[in-house]
């Protein structure tokens, strides 16, 4: 580029600019303006092929049918969906597991937090960031849709995050893959020197910014007050959408180049980081502003000239299958695909055509068939007259010999889609279907797991992109975001909390694409959890329950601290059970035994009231000789039964003493169990039945 009229120095002035423009001169204008679109042309340049390739691949996945002229006019053009089924599939697997819930984004501290406050902001700013994706910004959610279906086609996608000055919030948008241009050879998005936004804007929205001061005024410029001259090759996309190219009108769109550049503006040897909008018809220049937002970003010696800036990046690659060949433009099912889709369709429409040409060939007639021209249908039981005899027309007219569709073409087909579906992890498990009525559960999971072993891969490349994307939007936080902001539920956040040194990246796990692998993970941690010591529970709870897919898990689970006790383990329960049962039917045999030791008991003391009475008649009429033996016959058995008497009760005390312990131990295991003190057992025991009244101890005088 030629040396400009203009110059100036960096400062926070400058720095704070809206639109750099007013400090050139119209020559310069002019000049900035040639050198971007010259840029822009050359990176075109470098991936011509590329955008050839991409666009057979969007054709092939939205089943484009071009009319065909081999081998007759009109002949069988069937598009095979094996590119569009591929993406379905990846689509459908990545999108619920990254956008799974309100929370998106999560945060943690680097380093040491000995007070735990640093976790707790932390924590914070992951709920903050989410809201911001899912909430405040309303297309995050299906830019992150699209992107998961045209990356999966294309290869590549781009995000680009910045804070929008209309909005007054930060976006991050999806931008297609064509949409951005840079070098096909560039290593990264980040090194890349030039790289250029394709941006349609509408006349009003144009105006709207020439008004606000951040376009320079071209309101009565020529170029401006007519209809937009757009030189875009839109046949592609018009074939796709089934419409034709419309004629330019007050409200076709203007396009606009965005680049991202580096240029030394200020004439000092070091080039700095712009961001110089065009019109991309007349390469007037629009915009500049510096592509670094604090004075801070910027590197000087001592003597003040600039070392080094550090430019704000705005575009995050969303990448698929790195690209062989070394370019930064990745490659997708479009690609992969793409040759064995070409030749799925040629097998098949050879396969219709064989089966048209059998079903409705024609043949050869001879010049002594005697046969009315013109056209002849048939239909059931209708015969058509004709003027040669039987013999000779079935010797005049000789069909033409045609084959039967081939079955070597059938099972060539065949393979072809077998192989093209081991290339996009698509086998029929994987979609849903089943495989047969025999296959074993043990088989069936191993072959879903290995199935998607390839979505593994592509879903950490997306998850690694995401938290690149999570951290250009907290950077713009820091510097943007208000002092205070609320952002539901009663919950604010600081622009200083974003100050904190903290690690964004993405809830979604980089290593599970499936709701049944997610809930398996959670079900094993459960069970650690309950065995094992040392474990968070609430913690260890919520992601069960999240793996669930339940929402507002704070809600349903407030952590044990601020809920009712658990209720102990039904394992423990059972056999709590069985335990009492088998004690209450020992305490009842014990209860019955010591029932019936009571009972010989009171028997005893009846006859020992009864031997009394008589020893004692025995003792009146003591003069007669042959009383005596009976008296002392009578006191032996007092005192057996006496003994027995002893003995049986010294037994049951042991029986009931027993029990009582037996009980005392029990209400304390239950009370154990179940955590909370169990109320002393009111069960009332058998009383012993000692000596009845009326019967004195000792032996009779």
């Amino acid at each position: 580029m030629e040396t400009l009229e203009s110059t100036f120095k960096i400062t926070a002035e400058v720095v704070l600019e809206p639109n750099l423009c007013s400090y050139f001169t119209d020559r310069d204008l002019s000049e900035i303006g040639r050198w971007v679109s010259d840029n822009y042309e050359r990176d075109c340049a470098s991936r011509v092929d590329w955008v050839a390739r991409n666009q057979t691949s969007m054709n092939l996945a939205m089943q484009v049918q071009k009319q065909k002229t081999f081998p007759w006019p009109d002949c069988s053009n069937i598009t095979f969906p094996l590119v569009t089924i591929a993406a379905l599939q990846f689509s459908a697997r990545a999108y619920p597991a990254i956008v799974n819930g309100r929370n998106v984004v999560s945060a943690r501290v680097i380093g040491e937090d000995p007070t735990g406050i640093a976790n707790k902001v932390a924590t914070k700013i992951g709920r903050h960031m989410s809201w911001q994706l899912l909430e405040q910004d309303e297309n995050w959610e299906e830019g992150q849709d699209r992107a998961l279906v045209s990356t999966a086609i294309t290869g590549i996608s781009w995000k680009k995050t910045y804070q929008c000055g209309t909005l007054r919030h930060p976006v991050s948008e999806f931008v297609f893959c064509q949409d951005l241009v840079l070098d096909y050879w560039a290593k990264s998005v980040e090194t890349c020197a030039v790289k250029t936004h394709i941006i349609p804007m509408y006349r009003n929205d144009i105006r709207e910014r020439m008004l606000r001061g951040t376009f320079c005024d071209y309101t009565a410029a020529p170029w401006f007050t007519g209809p937009a001259q757009v030189s875009l090759d839109t046949t592609e996309k018009d074939n796709r959408s089934g419409l034709s190219v419309p004629q330019a009108n007050s409200n076709t769109p203007f396009i606009l180049l965005e680049q991202h550049c580096w240029l030394d503006l200020d004439c000092d040897g070091y080039a700095e980081p712009y961001i110089i909008t065009i019109e991309k018809e007349t390469a007037k220049v629009l915009r500049i502003v510096t592509r670094f937002d604090r004075m801070e970003d910027v590197e000087f010696t001592q003597s003040g000239e600039i070392v080094r800036i550090k430019a704000t990046e705005y575009f995050t690659k969303v990448p698929f299958i790195p690209s062989p060949d070394g370019s930064i433009m990745d490659i997708g099912f479009g690609t992969l695909l793409g040759p064995l889709n070409e030749s799925v369709n040629a097998a098949i429409n050879q396969l219709f055509d064989a089966a048209t040409l059998s079903i409705t060939a024609g043949g050869f007639l001879g010049r002594g068939a005697k046969i009315r021209g013109g056209t002849y249908s048939f239909k059931p039981f209708d015969w058509q007259r004709v003027d040669s005899p039987g013999d000779d027309l079935r010797k005049s007219i000789v069909p033409l010999p045609v084959r039967e569709p081939s079955g070597v073409m059938f099972q060539l087909l065949g393979l072809l889609i077998e192989y093209s579906n081991r290339i996009a992890g698509a086998t029929d498990m994987m979609a849903g279907e089943n495989p047969g009525q025999n296959t074993p559960a043990q088989t069936a999971n191993s072959m879903v797991e290995q199935g998607q072993k390839i979505y593994s891969a592509i879903f950490k490349r997306i998850w690694r992109s995401m938290k690149q994307e999570f951290k250009k939007l907290k950077n713009i936080n820091a510097v943007y975001l208000p002092a205070r902001q609320d952002f539901g539920d009663g919950e604010f956040i600081y622009r200083e909390d974003y100050t904190l040194a903290v690690f964004v990246v993405p809830v979604a796990d980089p290593t599970i694409t499936s709701d049944g692998a997610k809930y398996a993970k959670a079900r094993l941690l459960r069970e650690a959890a309950a065995s094992a010591a040392g474990y968070n529970r609430d913690e260890v709870e919520k992601l069960y329950l999240k793996s669930l897919g339940f929402d507002q898990i704070e809600a349903i689970f407030p952590g044990t601290a601020n809920s009712e006790p658990p209720p102990p383990d039904i394992k423990l329960q059972i056999q709590q059970l069985k335990n009492e049962n088998a004690a209450a039917d020992r305490e009842l045999k014990e209860l019955t035994l010591a029932s019936s030791m009571q009972e010989t008991i009171k028997l005893n003391e009846a006859k020992i009231i009864l031997l009394t009475a008589q020893t004692e008649k025995l003792l009146v009429e003591a003069d007669e000789a042959p009383n005596q033996n009976r008296i002392n016959a009578f006191r032996a058995s007092i005192e057996a039964m006496r003994e027995r008497n002893s003995q049986l009760n010294a037994d049951a005390d042991r029986i009931l003493e027993g029990l009582t312990n037996e009980r005392d131990t029990a209400d304390r295991s239950r009370g154990n169990v179940s955590g909370m003190e169990v109320p002393p057992d009111d069960t009332t025991t058998i009383p012993m039945v000692r000596n009845p009244p009326g019967v004195i101890e000792g032996e009779l005088g």
